[in-house]
């Protein structure tokens, strides 16, 4: 009896996709050792460093990265302990809390935006392997949609 192709673990894309992000997340982290954080610490770094000037509440960010608050709480905690950001009751509604950038936080910036580009050299991406990221974000627009939908 053969077996069906379908089942298959090399034809799931789900277990590529799975395989790739913690094969991705490993080559991150002796870059991100270098700025003392771990890897969903730097994607919430990432997004106080883009939205830097503007107020960012805790369900904005869990928004963004997709976390819920009980994911997102901790990271913020321990990213506060670190003085990299700030943590306070909303003014107009205290059920909103706003994370903000220290400066220690802010000034993380410059050593962080060397990142990308040494992974990118460290993997030999090409321009064309970077059409990947536009067809996963297509893929993952649609994802949501249907879990939403």
């Amino acid at each position: 009896m053969s077996y069906p192709e379908q089942l298959k673990l090399d034809n799931q894309l789900c277990f590529l996709l799975y395989s790739a992000s913690r094969s991705m997340t490993r080559r991150y982290r002796p870059l991100l050792d270098e700025l003392e954080l771990t890897y969903p610490q730097y994607l919430v770094m990432m997004v106080l460093w883009e939205n830097q000037g503007k107020t960012s509440s805790i369900g904005d960010i869990g928004e963004l990265l997709m976390l819920d608050t009980g994911t997102l709480t901790p990271l913020l905690k321990r990213l506060e302990q670190n003085g990299l950001l700030n943590r306070q009751r909303g003014k107009d509604d205290e059920r909103r809390v706003d994370v903000l950038l220290t400066e220690k936080g802010a000034a993380l910036r410059a050593k962080a935006e060397q990142v990308p580009l040494k992974l990118q050299c460290d993997l030999n991406v090409s321009e064309e392997d970077l059409q990947l990221r536009d067809q996963l974000m297509t893929l993952l627009k649609e994802l949501n949609l249907k879990l939403l939908g």
